[in-house]
């Protein structure tokens, strides 16, 4: 009873054997059913793809580039969409190619492949929040605003007092007035110099020490008005008021370039241009172009070497 059972036992054993061994060759079959020339086809297939997406990244980070230096807001926005629609094609591109990867890639293939997925969901990550910052153009608009309404108003401030100065030459008090006026003039100059340097400042700690420099001249320019508003002949003088009032409007206009400059838009997606998407942005490619040669060199039973670095050489001439 005993050797019948490990007979039994051997015989379970060997069928099993068999089925496997069938199985095994149905499976080899279906992975070896491609001809050499649809092989071929396939790899065409995949380098293509790659070949495109490589071209398409470029072209989405020359727009991006373009978005960040453009000078107009609408400028920016139509190189920020070319970037995103350039990037979305991408994508697409890059879902397909994981398709065909899947069912006919190598090991090897979809290891690259993978690590360029992850590189390009941190390539998309930046481009995400530089494009929103570039479209902004804060540094542009604050730059426009201290080299435009706000210096026509110091010029407007400087052109009153040095009418008041003028008018009152030979009189006791001519001292007194051009001292204060002269004062005025050259206390919001040096704050007006200090505007360029703040907008394109990337520091807050600098930005902090030029906004206290400014509101340090800011009251010497108050104290020489109160200064010149104290001599009696001066009291209501109509130059005084006008130079007071465009000073004022220049203070405001100033609040809104510092709020402006402290939002860096600009400065800061330049930065991230050149910095991080710059680096992210070649690993792409790197990881992109290993891929393509992984593609490229893929062994093909029966086929030499030399016809699969031109692949396109195998397929069928078309009749004309």
């Amino acid at each position: 009873m005993m050797i019948k059972a490990g007979v039994r036992e051997f015989l379970w054993m060997a069928a099993g054997g068999v089925v496997f061994a069938v199985i095994t060759v149905i499976v080899l079959h279906f992975q070896t059913g491609q001809s050499p020339a649809e092989k071929i086809s396939s790899k065409a297939l995949r380098s293509d793809l790659v070949s495109g997406m490589r071209l398409t990244l470029t072209s989405s980070s020359e727009a991006e580039k373009s978005a960040v230096l453009a000078v107009t807001d609408e400028d920016s926005r139509t190189f920020a969409d070319q970037s995103r629609k350039a990037s979305g094609e991408v994508e697409q591109e890059r879902v397909k190619l994981g398709e065909l990867l899947t069912a006919g890639g190598t090991w090897k293939e979809k290891d690259i492949f993978a690590r360029f997925s992850a590189a390009f969901i941190e390539l998309r990550r930046i481009d995400g929040i530089l494009l929103d910052l570039a479209v902004k153009n804060t540094n542009l608009k604050a730059y426009s605003l201290a080299f435009g309404p706000a210096a026509e108003k110091l010029k407007e401030m400087d052109t009153s007092l040095s009418r008041l100065v003028e008018k009152s030459a030979g009189s006791p008090d001519s001292e007194k007035i051009a001292s204060f006026a002269f004062g005025a003039q050259t206390a919001a100059l040096r704050i007006q110099a200090l505007l360029a340097p703040h907008i394109a400042e990337e520091s807050d700690k600098k930005m902090d020490d030029m906004e206290a420099r400014m509101a340090t001249e800011d009251l010497q320019v108050k104290k020489y008005f109160a200064g010149l508003s104290s001599i009696p002949k001066l009291k209501g003088n109509p130059d005084i008021e006008t130079a007071k009032s465009d000073y004022e409007l220049f203070g405001g206009i100033r609040i809104q370039i510092l709020v402006l400059s402290r939002e860096n838009t600009n400065v800061r997606s330049l930065a991230m241009s050149l910095g991080q998407k710059r680096r992210v942005f070649f690993m792409c490619q790197d990881i992109l172009s290993a891929l393509q040669q992984a593609i490229q060199e893929e062994p093909i039973s029966g086929v030499n070497g030399a016809l699969l670095l031109n692949p396109r050489s195998l397929e069928p001439v078309k009749k004309q």
